[in-house]
């Protein structure tokens, strides 16, 4: 058992769910903190202990951090969904933002030393370059990603002032599910391709939509990296072993492989898995949408060991199927 205990903020979600398999997995005592608005206690392994509040209530994030011996904080507590984001900034502002800023707080106050932060390709805008460095220019596009990049100039300034490193691992897109079927991707309406695709073919769609047919890519579709849920969470673990060991350094990583597919790929990759037809509807693009968004994964395969374990299209989207199958069957 590792010496201390991590706080997983969201920990009762998609990735946060997974980021507590992977840490249990390597022998950290782990407490999760989420408000289970759209997390479930279920989702939570119970090797985990489970606070129900909001990160922003700073007496029982505090309270929790020194009856568990909180030694670092895992940060995926937030709101996600870029267009609500534009409907509703003041939200994701306070969701993310202030919210964040609160949890920083009581992490400076209680003495935790490491904080990692769920951060996202979103920061990067449209790219004028691709694969994306991080060193990239951050002009996000929607309230989403400033409210992600605000957190990061946040965690950079206390970094400066107080005893605290960090890691930012900016995501592309997650996708997929725990091999082993612990967890995946459960919350209603979503927004994440693999996710809906798989829904749709297993009953819960009638049809896939596909915006945009006519982007600079090799089939006209949007291009993106996708990344299984599990080598994003072992990323995590990894990054917290860095930390540990150089605790005067802060990093901020790309979380991808570095590698893109189209949304017909997609699709056609869901088929073969399948060995079914979804049916696509095309219809027009959506505002802001980049024609490719691919991560330039060199400094994290530098900083960290990590190497993934699941870089396959079909591997991802199987798992994402077996995972839908399973979610059915709690219904």
């Amino acid at each position: 058992m590792r010496d201390g205990a991590v706080m997983v903020t969201g920990g009762a979600g998609y990735i946060g769910s997974h980021a507590v398999l992977a840490l249990l997995d390597a022998g950290w005592r782990v407490v999760v903190v989420d408000n289970l608005v759209t997390g479930f206690d279920w989702a939570v392994d119970p090797r985990a202990s489970l606070v129900v509040a909001n990160v922003a209530d700073d007496d029982r994030v505090r309270e929790a951090i020194r009856a568990h011996g909180v030694t670092a904080i895992m940060h995926f507590a937030g709101s996600v969904v870029v267009p609500e984001s534009v409907s509703d900034p003041l939200k994701y502002y306070r969701n993310n933002t202030a919210a964040s800023r609160s949890l920083i707080e009581s992490a400076v106050a209680t003495g935790v030393r490491h904080f990692i932060f769920s951060s996202t390709a979103a920061t990067y805008g449209i790219p004028e370059v691709v694969p994306v460095r991080e060193d990239s220019a951050q002009l996000p596009i929607n309230p989403y990603g400033m409210s992600k990049l605000m957190t990061e100039h946040m965690l950079r300034d206390v970094a400066v002032a107080h005893p605290l490193n960090f890691a930012a691992l900016r995501y592309f897109n997650v996708a997929g599910a725990d091999p082993a079927g612990r967890s995946g991707q459960s919350t209603a309406g979503a927004t994440h391709l693999i996710k809906i695709a798989a829904e749709a073919a297993t009953g819960k769609r009638g049809h896939v939509s596909v915006f945009g047919t006519d982007f600079a890519t090799r089939d006209g579709t949007g291009v993106r990296d996708y990344i299984h849920v599990s080598d994003l969470a072992a990323a995590h673990v990894d990054a917290l072993d860095l930390l540990i060991a150089d605790s005067g350094r802060s990093h901020f990583l790309n979380a991808g492989y570095g590698r893109g597919y189209s949304v017909l790929e997609v699709l056609d990759a869901v088929d073969r898995v399948t060995n079914m037809k979804i049916e696509r509807r095309m219809e027009g693009r959506r505002a802001g949408d980049p024609d490719e968004l691919i991560s330039d994964n060199r400094a994290i395969l530098a900083a960290l060991p990590w190497r993934p374990q699941h870089d396959d299209l079909d591997r991802i989207v199987t798992h994402a199927l077996a995972w839908e199958r399973k979610l059915a069957e709690r219904t």
